[in-house]
């Protein structure tokens, strides 16, 4: 086993173990801990990138998402102040679209990877740059692109109107 293999399963442990540390975390019930494993798993996705040489990705993907995003995360929990209590109580509305949205996510990866398993084809990959990275990025996957600027446009207006309600 040489070292680009140990190194994809320490990044792959790490990314997993953080991400489920994100959801439920043992060791504190504070929002701030879930962000700061956040953080650990977008930097460990980051040592993934490196290894597939997407160097620009992994730049990318540490200074928007580590940066800008949990700046934004953070700003969104010490906005809501959030209290114990309320951290404590369950909403069943709440566990059952949770429930829903990972079946959903979880049906879609299985499909991919079923896919994925019985073709003989590999699709071309590029090299990570920011000229092949926008130009597949802007043919091909548009549509997911577009629904991702939407789905941030809505989460902005959303702390928006979250910390406008808190000030009146």
């Amino acid at each position: 086993m040489d070292l680009q293999n140990i190194l994809f399963y320490v990044f792959s442990a790490l990314t997993l173990g953080c991400g489920v540390l994100v959801i439920a975390n043992p060791f504190s019930r504070n929002p701030v801990t879930s962000a700061m494993f956040l953080v650990l798993t977008i930097i460990s996705m980051a040592g993934l990138f490196v290894l597939l040489h997407a160097f620009f990705l992994a730049a990318v993907q540490i200074l928007v998402y580590a940066g800008a995003v949990i700046v934004l995360f953070l700003f969104v929990i010490m906005l809501l102040d959030l209290k114990a209590e309320a951290l404590r109580r369950v909403r069943i509305y709440g566990l059952v679209a949770g429930v829903v949205s990972v079946g959903a996510i979880l049906s879609i990866f299985l499909k991919s990877l079923g896919s994925t398993l019985f073709s003989t084809e590999s699709p071309p990959a590029p090299e990570g740059g920011p000229a092949e990275l926008g130009k597949l990025l802007f043919t091909n996957y548009v549509l997911p692109f577009e629904v991702v600027s939407v789905l941030l446009l809505v989460a902005m207006i959303g702390v928006i109107l979250l910390s406008k309600r808190n000030l009146d």
